[in-house]
């Protein structure tokens, strides 16, 4: 691949995890070189994008009477993840159904929150 194709990896990456809920303002550089080292490994986009859906939706449909969790704070909490959805890969209908679910969850969070 070349440099211009990897940029756009990494940039679509960084940007899919900085408009998640519950991720920072600012992607630091520890972001961006795990971001660098998915493409350099060839993980797909949508398998990236899947990981950080399912995540923040298992987040988000936690039980109202667990404790909070702390904000995500780098890129690397999706890592896990990742592993298993390349481990055990999800039908491409997944990514959206994850879309809606998450926008679902998303606004039932803003409306209880506000």
């Amino acid at each position: 691949m070349n440099d211009s194709h990897a940029a756009r990896y990494v940039t679509t990456v960084v940007n899919l995890y900085l408009g998640l809920p519950e991720t920072p303002l600012h992607a630091t550089t520890q972001d961006r070189r795990l971001a660098s080292r998915l493409q350099e490994r060839g993980v797909d986009l949508r398998v990236v994008e899947s990981a950080f859906l399912l995540a923040s939706v298992r987040r988000l449909a936690r039980p109202a009477d667990v404790p909070p969790l702390s904000p995500i704070r780098s890129l690397a909490y999706f890592q896990p993840v990742i592993e298993e959805l390349l481990s055990q890969p999800a039908a491409e209908t997944y990514l959206v159904y994850l879309r809606s679910k998450l926008e679902q969850l998303s606004r039932g969070k803003l409306k209880a929150n506000g």
